[in-house]
């Protein structure tokens, strides 16, 4: 057989070869998820991918190595464990009256109603092994920032002895009152470092939301090391618009998470970002993207 022929027939063969295996499986020559480093664990938050029915997000997330759906409360996480996820950061089903975000523990009116809240809920999750659950300042409503801090940790004691009896790590979100929280207090890392110290419990931490500090001061990577041992999970967004986290905004997002791991974090990283496409198929492929670049 002259080499000419011999190259023509093993092509032909190696060409019929990728053509069965690509009928057989058609779903893997597109979206084969390479192997996870293993360097950091990764989450998403439910609102962001809301159009999607939760057990459908779930096999989405199994299929891309994602161990999380955060943002979550206790009606939703039985689904989780269905299929082998947990929740990084839990909330309430539903918040009571008045309190959330925007009226929380800076508030000594809001302490009873929030004390009852996070009684019941911490025990919750614990038996779910959810170890994370969500808490907010509140805002301003023209409250300095030492009398927010004393505010605060006086609520804030009253249940870190519940939390430290579950392994429950109560977590104050760090929010940009510049941009998208108007007169939201815990609004820097410094402030929430002040709050950690005072409540003076290990199950107590924040959530250092690179998004929303990248309206505030950006500066991340020294934030991280300086602030690292105050933060029990941290958030993703592209800015501006929190989209994407790719080459479409500003923020270098591998070199951020090389510097969460270099502190020793064993936590999760959230992708909080609102992706571009709207069908499902859209959906997960960018947020499969964005376990890939925070994957160092």
């Amino acid at each position: 057989m002259k080499r000419r022929n011999a190259l023509k027939t093993l092509t032909g063969s190696a060409l019929t070869l990728s053509l069965t295996d690509a009928l057989a499986n058609p779903m893997e020559t597109t979206t084969a998820m390479p192997a996870l480093k293993g360097n950091i664990r990764h989450s998403v938050s439910r609102w962001c991918y809301g159009s999607i029915p939760l057990e459908e997000l779930a096999e989405g997330c199994k299929a891309i190595g994602i161990e999380s759906i955060e943002l979550t409360g206790p009606k939703e996480w039985e689904v989780l464990k269905k299929y082998g996820l947990t929740s990084a950061m839990g909330q309430p089903d539903a918040w009571p009256k008045g309190l959330g975000l925007p009226s929380c523990f800076n508030n000594p009116k809001n302490h009873d109603a929030l004390v009852a809240l996070y009684t019941e809920l911490i025990p919750q999750a614990a038996s779910m092994g959810v170890k994370n659950l969500i808490t907010f300042s509140g805002n301003r409503n023209g409250l300095g920032d030492y009398e927010g801090l004393l505010n605060c940790q006086a609520g804030l004691k009253k249940i870190m002895p519940i939390a430290e009896k579950h392994d429950v790590t109560i977590t104050m979100e760090l929010l940009s009152s510049r941009d998208s929280h108007p007169d939201y207090q815990c609004d820097n890392p410094q402030w929430g470092a002040v709050l950690c110290e005072m409540v003076g419990s290990s199950k107590f931490k924040l959530l250092y939301d690179i998004f929303h500090m990248q309206s505030m001061q950006g500066d991340h990577i020294r934030n991280i090391r300086r602030y690292g041992q105050y933060f029990s999970h941290y958030h993703t967004g592209g800015m501006p618009g929190r989209k994407e986290i790719d080459d479409t905004q500003e923020i270098y997002y591998p070199a951020i998470v090389k510097a969460i791991v270099a502190t020793g974090y064993k936590g999760f990283i959230g992708q909080e970002y609102v992706p571009t496409p709207k069908d499902k198929a859209g959906m997960l492929e960018s947020l499969k993207k964005g376990v890939q670049i925070c994957d160092v």
